[in-house]
């Protein structure tokens, strides 16, 4: 991979932000559910309003459907919370995690930015250890990939707590915002709890990171796995089928804990692999997104029917 974050900047422009460009047709607040909206004013339901923007507090007193008008601002504020723990160098073929993550921080600081937005970044490892600030423009996104390219590999044997970054990011970002957790989630558990007090104030989307290997592991004869988090290293006998099988239970349990905690955080999840193509990733996650507002839509719709034959009754 490239170290000179120009020549990866201009890489993604030319391979992925053009692509997008024609896809999204330009509109990248399609990316984002409350893309830069700030609450303006109330007034009375009228047919083709968007149904989830119903106030239902005020329909309940007014005994009629009232929806929310909001004004866009011109200007965003996002910010990206990186993990940089050692998990995150991983990759069991030519790409690693790391460079994922540096891809997605290129190309969606630079969508931002060229839009007149201001991006800012969380560094962490075991703690926040560093901060840029918001601010816009091509050279800022170069600044940021450059911060990421001249890091040197972090060698601590320190457990990941997502919930200690989680908690100070909820401290230094007083604005509300765009925010993008991206990280592998291999961490202690309890950060579901700070993470949905995080979406509460911001709108948030989590980007995990994970390789394949991670979750179900081939024939590899005797090998020695590491844990990257604490350097922890055993001798294992990849050619035992059942040793395989255990593997793939335990990575399928904890894919499912994990799961269960972004759900319960309430956030939406892009999925990135070392082996995805970005741009196919990034337009499966928008269609998703688009998939679930039609459902909420028609679910907060019926909603709206019954409180009126209910006024009615």
């Amino acid at each position: 991979m490239p170290s000179n974050p120009e020549v990866i900047l201009r890489r993604l422009e030319w391979t992925i932000i053009r692509r997008l460009d024609g896809l999204l047709n330009g509109n990248y607040r399609s990316l984002f559910r409350g893309f830069g909206l700030d609450f303006a004013d109330l007034r009375e339901y009228q047919v083709n309003d968007d149904v989830r923007h119903m106030d239902w507090n005020v329909t309940a007193r007014m005994q009629a459907p009232y929806v929310r008008e909001y004004n866009e601002d011109r200007e965003v504020t996002a910010w990206f919370l990186l993990d940089l723990s050692p998990s995150v160098y991983f990759g069991s073929k030519s790409v690693k995690k790391l460079m994922v993550l540096i891809d997605f921080i290129g190309v969606f600081a630079r969508i931002l930015t060229r839009h007149g937005n201001r991006t800012g970044v969380l560094l962490y490892s075991g703690g926040v250890e560093g901060v840029i600030r918001p601010r816009g423009g091509r050279k800022h996104v170069l600044h940021i990939l450059n911060r990421l390219l001249t890091r040197p590999e972090n060698s601590t044997t320190q457990t990941t707590d997502l919930s200690n970054f989680i908690v100070t990011a909820r401290q230094i970002i007083k604005q509300r915002s765009l925010v993008f957790l991206v990280s592998d989630f291999i961490s202690l558990p309890g950060w579901s709890g700070p993470l949905t007090q995080l979406a509460q104030r911001h709108e948030l989307v989590a980007v995990r990171l994970y390789d394949a290997l991670e979750m179900d592991l081939p024939d590899l004869g005797f090998i020695v796995m590491q844990d990257s988090e604490t350097g922890e290293q055993m001798l294992v006998d990849t050619h035992d089928k059942k040793f395989r099988t255990r593997f793939a239970a335990v990575a399928q349990t904890k894919e499912i804990e994990l799961r269960n905690a972004l759900i319960s955080a309430g956030v939406d999840t892009l999925e990135l692999s070392t082996t995805d193509n970005l741009i196919e990733s990034i337009i499966r996650f928008v269609e998703l997104r688009k998939l679930q507002s039609q459902r909420k839509g028609s679910g907060s719709l019926k909603k709206m029917e019954a409180c009126h034959d209910l006024s009615m009754a």
